[in-house]
């Protein structure tokens, strides 16, 4: 079990969790979780962790389809700049390898986002903490499990 989904088991909502065999040597980890589950790019989402303002950790959620947009972020949390956190500190802030970052269940939940088109899907598919492995569950509940607010943060 990892962290996101013992935090998904105290929770009262519905969600399922999704097996894959992760090749260690693939990089595109949204895209290969999409292709191996067979399912849409728009339905997977990755798990960024951004810094904003040069000095707070924050995570943006994205359909592996699209590109996050910084400067989106930036105007939805109000902050003048925002760019991609360092390697080093998105694992000792999360817990999480790259790869494996689940916004559920981190060492220190951090002011979330998720894009807007998350609400188009009945269901979406985030990291559950580990390469080759997925949880599905609803955006609301999502956004509920991480206080997420929603944003139109893609391009």
């Amino acid at each position: 079990m990892t962290p996101a989904i013992n935090c998904l088991k105290k929770s009262n909502i519905s969600y399922q969790v999704h097996h894959y065999d992760h090749d260690p040597n693939s990089k595109a980890y949204g895209e290969e979780a999409a292709e191996k589950l067979k399912v849409s790019f728009d339905r997977i989402f990755k798990t960024l962790v951004i810094l904003i303002d040069n000095k707070i950790l924050s995570v943006a959620m994205v359909p592996v389809s699209r590109q996050l947009d910084l400067k989106a972020v930036a105007t939805a949390l109000g902050s003048k700049k925002t760019a991609m956190a360092d390697k080093k500190a998105v694992e000792r802030s999360t817990g999480y390898i790259l790869g494996g970052v689940s916004p559920i269940g981190q060492k220190k939940q951090l002011k979330t986002i998720l894009d807007r088109s998350a609400l188009n899907h009945n269901t979406v598919f985030v990291s559950a903490g580990r390469r080759g492995l997925q949880i599905e569950l609803s955006p609301k509940d999502l956004a509920s499990q991480t206080h997420a607010i929603y944003g139109d943060i893609s391009k």
